[in-house]
């Protein structure tokens, strides 16, 4: 395989081990409602800026650079680490091992994952889209947004149909379910 390829079964085990780690963190949790109130919060923003991206996402096909793409290439990863970070507040665990698991997170997500995550995709959008990705790429920060936009950036707007295509709907319902869960547990320990 060559440097850079995708493995498809390293990638589903990757996937199994993160929502197993998360399972263990809710079950585990002893959430209170002051904790549940600020992550939901955290949560809600890394939400709310998913749904935005996905609705402009058009993956691969276009280069994407209006919405929330005009201050971050990555702003599904901003939201899924925002997200994850929100989790790890909410759920309260013995000894305050919360705070572990979000330092141990966030290692990996900026030590692995993003990494990774920056070495193949430019790659790839590189390969489509040429001059046009390589300006976007040294224009706009990879993570951290910026607050001037990108000054070439396109006007579409956002779209719920593309939105549902990138299937955000799921993920914005599993954060409902997961805080009205968290909620619950704050109130019924």
């Amino acid at each position: 395989m060559a440097k850079g390829e995708y493995n498809r079964v390293f990638g589903w085990f990757r996937v199994g081990l993160v929502y197993a780690v998360l399972l263990a963190l809710v079950i585990r949790s002893r959430p209170t409602p002051l904790s549940v109130s600020i992550g939901f919060f955290i949560m809600a923003l890394g939400e709310v800026l998913r749904i935005w991206a996905a609705g402009h996402l058009v993956k691969t096909a276009e280069l994407v650079t209006s919405g929330p793409y005009r201050y971050t290439r990555n702003p599904l990863y901003l939201g899924r680490l925002l997200i994850f970070s929100g989790l790890a507040i909410a759920a309260v665990l013995p000894y305050h091992l919360q705070w572990a698991v979000l330092g141990l997170g966030w290692l990996v997500f900026f030590g692995y994952y993003l990494r990774r995550k920056e070495q193949v995709e430019p790659a790839r959008l590189r390969e489509v889209h040429g001059e046009a990705y390589e300006r976007y790429h040294e224009a706009v920060p990879a993570l951290f947004p910026k607050l001037m936009p990108y000054s070439a950036s396109t006007a579409r707007g956002w779209s719920s149909h593309r939105a549902t295509l990138n299937r955000e709907h799921w993920m914005a319902i599993g954060l409902l379910v997961l805080n009205l869960y968290l909620l619950w547990r704050s109130y019924h320990p």
